[in-house]
């Protein structure tokens, strides 16, 4: 199939891209397109208008502080994947963008597109998660900012008003190194994760977890930070019984089923992939 007809827009700057989206009924962002162009060619999304923010350069751009990482919303996976200043600031970005579709989806797709697309299993929305990411929106109205964790509405809707535009994403960066691991598990190599699983870890100078953050997705309409896990680990030695007892509560979590997995299966997943996640941040840490 191919799209309906829709009116093409190119703004030249975010306020221009603002200006037409004020008032429009049925209009949808281009940002990558590795989702909506496929939703048009399915006609599963069949806009009145498009707007294009491929020609807006204020919305690209990576800065990489001693607080905080600032991404642009249009910022290309594919230079998150590569930038070696991200690489040693969140090592854990490198590792969990292997997994997301293939080079050439990567070269496209951005990092705004994959949160507002907020598909439940998309690593991008997992990772903000787990740095506990404030994202600023802009509208009519001016800027204001949201944590990670109100940006989801509901199954692949994030909190913005339709006349709202995403354009940054800052991520705090906690004093000490973490050590990270990302894992997940998918049919194949490219399709979006039946489930997976990310985490840090922080040791403090006894050699004991000082703060863990760990996130799962595929498992909600949402990707989920794991608090009892992370609680469970502060503390303690992160030694193999300690990290599989502190695993096992993930397999405690509601979990969605659907025609393909049950909950009881994702939630085996979780146990599985947090485990595996933990013993590769613990052993980074060390």
């Amino acid at each position: 199939m191919k799209p309906c007809d829709f009116r093409y827009h190119a703004p030249r700057s975010l306020d221009e891209a603002l200006e037409l989206l004020d008032g429009k009924e049925d209009a949808r962002l281009l940002a990558g397109g590795q989702s909506l162009v496929a939703m048009l060619n399915l006609r599963v999304a069949m806009p009145d208008e498009v707007i294009d923010l491929n020609g807006i350069a204020e919305l690209d751009g990576l800065t990489i502080g001693t607080e905080a990482i600032v991404f642009g919303a249009m910022t290309r996976q594919r230079r998150l994947e590569r930038d070696p200043g991200l690489a040693a600031a969140a090592p854990i970005f490198a590792a969990a963008l292997a997994h997301v579709g293939h080079l050439q989806t990567r070269n496209r797709g951005t990092i705004g597109g994959s949160l507002c697309q907020l598909d439940p299993a998309a690593e991008l929305p997992a990772l903000c998660m787990l740095y506990d990411a404030e994202l600023t929106v802009r509208g009519p109205g001016g800027e204001r900012r949201m944590p990670m964790s109100e940006f989801p509405a509901f199954y692949m809707t994030p909190a913005l008003d339709a006349d709202e535009i995403l354009t940054s994403i800052r991520l705090p960066l906690r004093p000490g190194r973490a050590g990270h691991g990302f894992v997940e598990f998918a049919r194949r190599h490219g399709d979006f994760a039946i489930v997976a699983a990310g985490a840090l870890i922080w040791l403090d100078a006894g050699g004991h977890v000082a703060d863990a953050a760990i996130v799962v997705g595929g498992v909600g309409a949402a990707p989920l930070r794991l608090g009892a896990v992370e609680a469970a680990l502060r503390g303690q030695r992160p030694e193999g019984a300690t990290l599989a007892a502190a695993a096992d509560l993930a397999g405690e979590i509601d979990a969605m089923e659907d025609s393909a997995y049950s909950a009881d299966y994702r939630r085996h997943l979780a146990r599985v992939l947090v485990r595996r996640a933990l013993i590769q941040a613990a052993e980074r840490a060390a």
